[in-house]
């Protein structure tokens, strides 16, 4: 299991440097996720993904939860007055349960997911307005004082900000 570390780095050029000292560490770049105000070249550093910087997944889940509920009350509507409307099996509940939650998904997904940024960053926009760059690093549990130590011994400029308990499967 992971954790997703948090730091905030005074420049481009410190956050190469950690970027270097996280590889000889033998944290590949899949593993670093920096971000910085919109407009800023990171580079070559590897930049966090749209999912990492939108609320993409937490709107996925809520569709997926909103639209099944919906879907289900539907469903079962419909079963209820299946002598009015027209004959069905219990089935249409399940049905439509799948069916709106799929929707429910991607309509809130790709609607207000990806327009909505992310919760978490939320603390990060006054520093990254500054030009300060974010670091979200996922490290095994096990690794994550190592690097802490590893990150703040070698760059005592750069500023730790905590950690999630643990990171999502996807991003």
């Amino acid at each position: 299991m992971n954790r997703r570390l948090y730091f905030v780095l005074p420049d481009v050029d410190i956050s190469r440097q950690i970027e270097n000292d996280l590889l000889l560490a033998h944290i590949s770049d899949d593993h670093m996720h920096f971000l910085g105000k919109r407009g800023t070249d990171l580079l070559d550093l590897p930049e966090a993904t749209s999912a990492q910087k939108t609320d993409l997944v937490h709107g996925i889940f809520i569709g997926l939860m909103s639209g099944a509920a919906v879907g289900a009350i539907i469903g079962l509507i419909l079963y209820l007055f299946r002598d009015y409307i027209f004959p069905m099996e219990i089935g249409v509940v399940l049905l439509f349960f799948i069916l709106g939650g799929i929707f429910g998904a991607w309509v809130s997904g790709m609607l207000i997911g990806t327009s909505t940024p992310n919760v978490k960053l939320k603390e990060f926009e006054q520093t990254m307005q500054e030009g300060h760059i974010l670091l979200m690093l996922d490290v095994p549990v096990e690794r994550v004082d190592e690097i802490r130590k590893i990150i703040l011994t070698h760059h005592p400029e750069a500023e730790d900000h905590g950690k999630d308990p643990t990171i999502p499967a996807f991003p």
